[in-house]
């Protein structure tokens, strides 16, 4: 019989320790270079109008010394977000419940670490990062949706022992979940 294995929680960690900082897009307001601001839902957090600003591809960096002192203000005052464990937990959830979904509840509990957590064509992703042959648990229903499907969402989670590989359907299906020895080479 195989004992259950989990990593040890790492001094302290969970969800509430690991939150992190809310993050903003950067952007400028038109005919005003040189300052950057941080974009909330209707224009900048310090309250200029999204008709008169220009958004960048970037996130806004509070302690960059071009940027707007009352969007730093607001953006440190901002409600923290849930870290990648949390926020992959929650989906996780919505798999079906078994040993599988449980044990990688826990790991992710306990700061487990997210290696990847990407989007794209399932095809692409089965065949570049699931490393189905190497699954030993769930691999079957995991490669069937992967290649059922024309898009989908692929997270890979690792503690000491597992190789977790979490299958996130696009149409709002529920996650599958697959599990491997963690390689030692």
């Amino acid at each position: 019989m195989l004992a259950r294995m989990i990593s040890a929680p790492d001094n302290g960690w969970s969800f509430a320790t690991a939150r992190e900082p809310a993050r903003f897009g950067a952007c400028q307001v038109n005919g005003v270079p040189g300052v950057d601001h941080a974009t909330g839902a209707r224009g900048t957090l310090c309250g200029i109008s999204a008709r008169c600003i220009t958004r960048y591809l970037h996130l806004f960096q509070p302690d960059a010394l071009q940027s707007c002192r009352r969007c730093r203000r607001l953006a440190a005052a901002a409600p923290t977000q849930p870290c990648v464990q949390e926020r992959l937990h929650e989906r996780v959830l919505n798999a079906a419940p078994g040993r599988l979904r449980d044990d990688l509840l826990a790991t992710l509990r306990e700061g487990a670490k997210v290696r990847l957590w990407i989007s794209g064509p399932a095809a692409d992703l089965m065949k570049d990062y699931a490393k189905l042959d190497r699954l030993t648990d769930g691999a079957g229903p995991a490669a069937e949706a992967l290649g059922s499907a024309a898009t989908a969402g692929l997270a890979l989670v690792e503690d000491t022992r597992w190789r977790f590989l979490v299958v996130l359907p696009d149409a709002g299906g529920h996650p599958l979940l697959a599990r491997g020895p963690i390689d030692l080479d």
